[in-house]
């Protein structure tokens, strides 16, 4: 893997940048943290994954305020959700299960069902163990990796998928802008080690 030159790596923004100004009052976001060793891999996670949804969901063409949750799993439930509801044995990185059915990507507003109430999105969860392990991998920061998860998984309840090349791109080009916000490097970049999404 190569290493982005420290000078023209993406720099962090502050939390009070305006980009993560404007998009925090977007999301109402429920991070659950259900494996405590997450508070020891990744400092602040659950700010981290906070900002990271939030910045995601404002920059997915979705306008509008929703709810949505996030659970820092690890590697056993994660599994079982695969071998519940996907008939797929063994842990997946993030898995996102989808409330509110966009059946295309325009970028219409999205109609609450009553007024003033969000739209639910759904759920994202990350399986610990398998992050950690495909960072470390694939040599990139834990915080980074997890960032890339949670808004590759919010991009999935916002409509976006990777099923054909032109949606592959697609998703791809909005993670790349997205996490650039977040100062994290194109994980696209002629980097094939920097799993998005893995298939148990």
């Amino acid at each position: 893997m190569t290493t982005p030159d420290p000078d023209t790596r993406p720099k962090m923004p502050s939390d009070t940048s305006p980009e993560i100004s404007r998009a925090m009052g977007s999301l109402d976001i429920d991070i659950i943290v259900r494996d405590s060793c997450w508070e020891a891999a990744v400092h602040d996670v659950v700010e981290v994954c906070r900002v990271s949804a939030c910045v995601a969901f404002s920059a997915g063409g979705r306008p509008g305020v929703a709810e949505a949750a996030l659970v820092l799993a690890d590697d056993d439930f994660v599994a079982g959700l695969n071998r519940q509801y996907r008939n797929r044995g063994g842990a997946t990185n993030v898995l996102s299960f989808a409330a509110t059915d966009f059946s295309d990507h325009e970028l219409s507003a999205m109609e609450p069902t009553m007024e003033n109430s969000p739209i639910m999105l759904g759920d994202i969860i990350v399986a610990r163990e398998t992050m950690v392990r495909e960072a470390a991998e694939s040599g990139i920061s834990i915080e980074h990796h997890l960032r890339h998860l949670v808004v590759h998984g919010m991009l999935h309840l916002l409509g976006f998928d990777h099923m054909t090349d032109d949606e592959a791109a697609e998703m791809e080009s909005r993670e790349t802008q997205i996490l650039a916000t977040l100062g994290v490097a194109d994980p696209y970049s002629g980097d094939a080690d920097h799993p998005a999404e893995t298939q148990p």
